[in-house]
């Protein structure tokens, strides 16, 4: 997008013939003015805001009225408030959480939320991330499809918006120089590693990984799998390093008997298992077997949504979910009130819960 006319004869130009719609009319709504003056909502968002610090309009609910104080009540929806338009891909699991730490952050700030659920399988996050934008959004809280052809389009979008932009568990350049997008993640390697480190403490040597086939998390819990258990001088190539799917899915029993015989046929006593439902399916499948766990097979379950829940309670990864929902608020707080600071990148530790699913390997 060209952000050469912020301040050029164009937005000038734009914002003249803005208060003079305004002058006749008293109260515009955003899609009104979109197709009056035909400009994109984002920005036309950004000429209300810089008019109206001046003092030259008032915004209100999805649009702009003239600052006066005969306005009829019904023009004033509500305060102008902060909006912060956030998109996650589940509503469902992990992202609840994220959303409940945003809301708290931003009620704090006298800012609000307004959520969105995207999907892992959706293929294009643009048409969710316009609807919030046409609600009149002040700034963009995204965890966006990176896996898809069109992640690229969508990044270089958000970096055109002219809105402040903050990726959650996501991070992203864009423009010649690659320039990063603010973002907030979860250090999911250093959790990795944790995890190995506790397993090796309780003297395993042979830890092997079963990783969610399809989690945009799986890359980073396999580098800090491999890369712990290197510096730990176990050797990755003898033991379990296998992809999974789904827990609900109709290959899962196959594919977790094919971990297990693995595991049974390379002495492996641990495994660290992403996520929460194909740890729990795999515990499961275990008891069938009479594979005892803890005492032949340790495991440690990656996310801790339900991990403690299970019997027995499952050792766990816990990304700081929350956390990342009130540190991305607080970086797009920052980003407004100064714009030309420049951009943050917070990496978050994750904790390790240790339960009843870990203990020494058998003799």
């Amino acid at each position: 997008m060209n952000t050469s006319d912020k301040r050029g004869p164009l937005a000038e130009t734009r914002r003249a013939r803005l208060l003079e719609a305004l002058q006749r009319d008293g109260v515009l709504r955003i899609s009104d003015l979109t197709e009056t003056l035909g400009a994109a909502a984002v920005t036309l968002r950004r000429d209300i805001a810089q008019l109206a610090a001046e003092g030259l309009v008032r915004r209100v609910h999805g649009g702009v009225a003239l600052p006066s104080a005969d306005d009829p009540p019904a023009l004033a929806e509500e305060p102008d408030v902060t909006a912060l338009g956030m998109l996650v891909p589940s509503l469902d699991y992990y992202y609840p959480a994220v959303a409940r730490g945003a809301e708290e952050a931003a009620r704090e700030l006298a800012m609000r939320i307004v959520l969105r659920g995207g999907s892992y399988k959706t293929e294009d996050d643009q048409p969710h991330l316009l609807r919030l934008v046409d609600q009149g959004v002040d700034a963009l809280i995204v965890a966006p499809r990176m896996d898809v052809p069109t992640a690229g389009r969508t990044i270089d979008w958000l970096a055109g918006t002219g809105l402040p932009v903050v990726l959650l568990e996501r991070t992203a350049a864009t423009g010649p120089f690659h320039a990063a997008l603010e973002s907030v993640v979860t250090d999911h390697a250093l959790g990795a590693a944790m995890a190995v480190r506790h397993l090796v403490g309780l003297g395993h040597r042979r830890v092997g990984v079963a990783l969610a086939m399809n989690s945009p998390t799986r890359p980073h819990v396999h580098r800090g799998w491999r890369e712990a258990a290197t510096e730990c001088a176990l050797d990755v190539a003898a033991t379990v390093d296998a992809l999974i799917p789904d827990a609900q899915s109709p290959d899962s029993a196959a594919a977790l008997d094919e971990v297990l015989d693995r595991c049974l046929a390379t002495g492996t006593t641990a495994l660290l298992v992403h996520a929460d439902p194909e740890a729990i399916a795999l515990v499961q499948r275990c008891e069938e077997r009479r594979i005892a766990v803890p005492g032949q097979l340790s495991v440690v379950a990656y996310d801790d949504e339900v991990a403690g829940l299970f019997s027995p309670a499952l050792t766990a990864v816990r990304p700081p979910r929350r956390s990342i929902g009130r540190a991305a608020v607080r970086l797009v707080a920052d980003r407004l009130a100064d714009p030309d600071r420049p951009a943050h990148r917070v990496v978050i530790s994750p904790s390790l819960r240790i339960r009843a699913s870990t203990a020494a390997p058998p003799d």
